[in-house]
């Protein structure tokens, strides 16, 4: 069964826009990608959109859709009443370049903030040995497809601009904690690093983050509150600081 879908499309560029009204024919099992690319083939042949993989794993076609960051490829159009118009918005936090398109080029520059896996100079190539029990503490984190709808749905950036600059978000505090966890990962205190220059402590773990990742990854719960919970220990406890210390560490 088809029908057609009332749809609300944000059409503009850096220099302003707004929402224009269409309608759109929906086929049973589509998803929202599939209904922007009928816009986009019947109506609108000018409307940018990002988009690659259409299977949820490449993260490029993250939208606000009916306010709420999600990838429009996992999104089905049943999943909505026929009857309610459907909006579709740009990423908010993000600079717009035109219509569904953003600038996420500020998470490339947080990611380079971010020091590299550094093992141990006297270890090769091939000659890694782990615990599994290690493995799985990260092996989480290593879900991430980088849509950044935990970057864009983060309030500490969303609403305060400002903090842009101290602030590197969920997605690469998460990649402290993932190297920060690796027992052959040679570089001290990244917890504290976190803290002092990614801006660990603006996050007040509202769990927005956690609530719209496409891979389900538990963000708070396994990454930033142990994350905080390590600075908190090595900046602060007194028997950690000795530790330090003794075996300068």
């Amino acid at each position: 069964m088809s029908y057609q879908a009332k749809m609300r499309v944000w059409r503009g560029d850096e220099s302003g826009g707004d929402l224009q009204d269409y309608s759109v024919e929906v086929n049973e099992g589509e998803v929202v990608l599939d209904i922007i690319h009928r816009l986009q083939q019947t109506q609108t042949g000018d409307l940018a959109v990002r988009w690659n993989c259409k299977a949820g794993k490449c993260g490029s076609c993250s939208a606000e859709i009916n306010g709420r960051p999600r990838l429009m490829c996992m999104t089905r159009m049943s999943t909505f009443d026929e009857a309610e118009t459907i909006t579709v918005t740009p990423l908010r936090t993000f600079p717009v370049i035109r219509d569904l398109v953003t600038d996420v080029s500020f998470n490339y520059e947080k990611a380079r903030e971010i020091p590299s896996f550094t093992p141990p100079k006297d270890l090769q190539p091939g000659e890694y040995r782990m615990m599994q029990e290690d493995v799985n503490r990260s092996q989480e984190f290593r879900k991430c497809i980088e849509c950044f709808l935990c970057q864009n749905v983060c309030h500490v950036n969303r609403d305060h601009e400002e903090n842009k600059k101290a602030f590197s978000g969920p997605r690469y505090l998460m990649r402290q904690t993932e190297l920060d966890m690796h027992p052959l990962d040679t570089r001290a205190n990244r917890s504290v690093q976190a803290q002092e220059e990614n801006g660990l402590g603006f996050c007040n773990i509202t769990k927005c983050c956690t609530e719209v990742c496409p891979e389900h990854i538990k963000i708070t719960d396994n990454a930033l509150i142990p994350l905080k919970e390590r600075a908190a220990d090595r900046k602060y406890d007194p028997v950690v600081w000795l530790g330090n210390k003794l075996f300068r560490r």
